[in-house]
């Protein structure tokens, strides 16, 4: 069965056409067959009152030689299959086939059933009732007609052979005609009908193929075609809305309304989501802006913490250049230095040299870390930062009686990223574990790197000693504005900030803690730089 709705339509009306072309067919080749045995009883019936006619002087002269000599004579007629004369007792009286066996019939015969079929013998039956269809010995179809010859007053008053007057039917006379014309004509006429039929199927086919594919097929399949741009967002193509039915045409104007008001809605859409994009890209950059300022105010107030410290480092070195100054002055007189007195005076400049030296190594570490740099990613020495950090926060540590320690992996690769942001986040867990073990009166302080096995990433362990983070705390320490310190020593941002610039990297971040032991925080950084880059406040929206 076609899935098609034209093919459906035009299979289904094929078939109705056909059956009724094959009903109609039938019925008119019944017609015309019922028509034809109609002409050839009614010929049989005027062929054997004509017989009867033709006989009925001879019959009446008793004459039957010349009686038999006209309906033989009438029986080499064409369509003629033998004459037969039967009197009332069914005894063959004349027949113009020779030797007919049938020299006696019965009254339940064919030829005698016509009048005795009901108790009481009927005397004038009808001509249907009169008239048998049958098929010869040879086979072929014959109609025989049974005329009563009835007991005529001409005859029952005869001198000559006269017949009793209660005696109505005297005999019967039998004709039997031969179908085979009537049959080639009815084959005829089913050859002609059944052409008819067919060319009246191929036609009405033809016909409807044609209208269905003009008013229903292409209509519809124009429609399919917009509705499938309109599926395909091609909505700039309108939908003509000029249909050949009135059902079509309301469909059409539905599909060409609702692509309106889809492009209408898409339009709206599309600029619903520009104007989102500008505000995205607007509110992002206002984030990166805020992310680079909350980094320089983090590194201040790093910087604020190491300042006091840093000052008490570089007071050291200088109150000692002061006095090595003073005891170079005394070794000098007017005329010089004392000969016995020159390696003294030397050793002094030495130290004066390493102290000063200590001093600009302080302060160009301070200004580094310090310096508002453009961020700029590039491979740097992990081990080396950390070398860096110690020294720059070791004053800070020392009076805070914390004791540092690295164990820095030998065969570390260069990490890539912005050697600055690392910095600060290796300054602010320095800073922030030397406050955790500040209560202990003696805490520790530890950095330790490795590298992952397939040697894609390298990992920092920053552990310390103190007084450990709750645990109800632990999930909420990288978000804004948390913290654990007490009022005035911190406003938490330091671990947000720290979390932004790992994720920014694409590293992570993790950290575990049992309170009164201390706490470990584990960054993993790649190595190489990853296929896209984020911004840290793209990372963080």
């Amino acid at each position: 069965m076609p899935r098609g709705l034209a093919q459906q339509l035009i299979l289904s009306l094929t078939i109705i056409m056909v059956v009724i072309a094959v009903v109609f067919g039938v019925i008119s080749l019944k017609s015309q067959e019922r028509q034809l045995l109609d002409a050839m009883i009614l010929g049989a019936d005027q062929l054997s009152k004509g017989i009867i006619s033709a006989t009925w002087h001879a019959m009446l002269a008793d004459n039957r030689e010349a009686a038999n000599e006209v309906m033989a004579t009438i029986a080499l007629k064409q369509g003629i299959d033998r004459i037969r004369l039967f009197n009332r007792d069914g005894r063959l009286v004349f027949s113009t086939l020779q030797n007919d066996p049938e020299t006696q019939v019965q009254k339940s015969s064919v030829t005698c059933s016509v009048c005795h079929s009901q108790p009481q013998p009927s005397e004038h039956p009808n001509v249907n009732d009169r008239v048998r269809v049958f098929r010869s010995v040879a086979g072929e179809r014959v109609l025989t007609m049974v005329t009563p010859i009835h007991n005529e007053p001409s005859c029952s008053q005869a001198s000559c052979h006269a017949h009793p007057a209660d005696k109505k039917v005297l005999g019967v006379l039998d004709v039997t005609l031969k179908l085979g014309t009537v049959d080639r004509q009815l084959a005829e006429m089913q050859v002609g009908v059944v052409s008819a039929t067919v060319v009246q199927v191929l036609l009405m086919a033809i016909t409807i193929v044609f209208f269905t594919r003009a008013f229903l097929s292409r209509p519809i399949g124009r429609l399919i075609e917009a509705t499938r741009a309109v599926s395909a967002m091609q909505l700039d193509k309108p939908i003509d809305t000029r249909q050949k039915s009135v059902e079509l045409e309301e469909l059409a104007h539905s599909f060409e309304l609702m692509r309106q008001r889809l492009k209408q809605a898409l339009e709206e859409l599309n600029q619903l989501t520009q104007r989102l994009e500008d505000k995205v890209q607007e509110r992002t950059l206002q984030l990166r802006n805020a992310h680079q300022k909350l980094l320089q105010t983090d590194r201040l107030a790093s910087l604020g913490q190491l300042a006091a410290s840093v000052a008490h480092e570089i007071n050291n070195p200088i109150s000692g250049v002061l006095n090595l100054s003073m005891l170079m002055q005394r070794i000098m007189k007017g005329d010089g230095i004392d000969p016995g007195r020159v390696p003294e005076f030397r050793r002094y400049l030495t130290l004066i040299s390493s102290e000063t030296g200590r001093v600009g190594r302080i302060v160009s570490d301070l200004l580094a870390f310090s310096r508002r740099s453009k961020p700029q990613r590039t491979d740097a020495d992990l081990n080396k930062l950390i070398s860096t950090t110690l020294t720059l926060v070791a004053h800070k540590l020392k009076l805070n009686n914390v004791t540092a320690a690295a164990d820095l992996a030998a065969d570390l690769p260069p990490v890539f990223c912005d050697p600055s942001q690392i910095q600060q986040v290796l300054v602010n867990l320095a800073l922030n574990g030397a406050e955790a073990t500040h209560g202990k009166g003696g805490g520790e302080l530890v950095f330790r790197t490795r590298t992952t096995s397939d040697r894609a990433s390298v990992v920092l362990d920053v552990s310390d000693n103190g007084e450990g983070i709750p645990d109800e705390s632990l999930p909420k320490i990288f978000d804004p504005f948390f913290t654990t310190k007490p009022e005035g020593k911190g406003v938490g941002l330091g671990l947000a900030v720290l979390y932004g610039i790992i994720d920014a990297h694409h590293g992570e971040i993790t950290v575990h803690s049992k309170l009164g032991q201390g706490t470990t925080f584990t960054i993993t950084l790649p190595v190489h730089a990853p296929a896209v880059e984020t911004t840290p406040a793209e990372s963080r929206t």
